[in-house]
């Protein structure tokens, strides 16, 4: 029996939270076969990122030819892409391939380092929006690409849509409304979230997103995707390693007992 098949290209957390590490857990908790092509390095922890190293655009190209030139995908999804150069390149890699594609637009990882340079957001808009199935912004990543102050997510998803995006979905952890906001284009849909007083969070967005993917590798639709995914993060995060490192833990999609 063939299991769903979910690709991601971003970067590799060195403390296991976010990143790749995060989304490949997601994948796993869903029943999916998880794929990746890592586009740059991080030195990190709960604390911050010291350093980043990123991958030559021509070998991030050949990682997503060479798994699904081979092995193939139902989905996949992006997270830290950093660079405009590597922007082009994922862009270039997966346009041809029109694979239902979540953008997670990693901006600012939650100790606050920055994880997409300023003179990239505009390429990520361009590129990367008219590819995708949904975009996946925080409220305070879907102020900074709309460039609107406003906490009123169905405003933000509609301008996100009117951006290029097909679809978009802005999630509920940050701001005084603890709620997902879908907009398709046509359809606005809510899904109320749950908030945890866990201090661990890092990798949420990363969780959501990936469990997002895995949804629409399986076949479901949007909106059953974005409500699985809300229940798989939230319970990530409900079961959050608080006690691993000095800052913000990582969440626990793969806890005992999860279903």
């Amino acid at each position: 029996m063939m299991v769903p098949r979910v690709l991601t290209v971003a970067s590799s957390d060195s403390g296991g939270g976010a990143g790749i590490q995060a989304d490949l857990k997601a994948f796993a908790r869903c029943g999916a076969h998880g794929m990746s092509a890592i586009v740059a390095l991080t030195a990190q922890n709960t604390v911050g990122v010291t350093a980043v190293h990123e991958l030559p655009p021509e070998f991030v190209r050949a990682q997503i030819d060479a798994v699904l030139d081979d092995i193939g995908a139902d989905a996949a999804k992006t997270g830290m892409l950093f660079s405009a150069p590597l922007i082009e390149a994922v862009a270039q890699a997966l346009a041809p391939r029109r694979l239902p594609l979540v953008v997670d637009p990693v901006m600012v990882a939650s100790s606050g380092s920055r994880l997409l340079r300023e003179d990239a957001v505009d390429t990520l808009i361009a590129l990367l929006f008219p590819l995708a199935t949904v975009v996946t912004p925080n409220l305070v990543e879907a102020q900074a690409l709309t460039q609107q102050a406003t906490e009123d997510r169905a405003v933000l998803a509609e301008r996100l849509v009117a951006m290029g995006a097909p679809a978009a979905l802005v999630t509920g952890g940050h701001g005084t409304e603890p709620v997902d906001h879908l907009f398709d284009g046509s359809r606005h849909v809510t899904i109320p979230v749950a908030r945890h007083p866990v201090a661990a969070t890092h990798g949420a967005g990363c969780t959501h997103s990936a469990a997002l993917a895995a949804g629409l590798a399986a076949g479901l639709p949007l909106i059953e995707a974005a409500r699985r995914a809300a229940a798989v993060a939230g319970d990530a995060v409900a079961h959050g390693l608080a006690g691993l490192g000095r800052g913000d833990g990582p969440v626990h999609v793969l806890h005992q007992g999860a279903t």
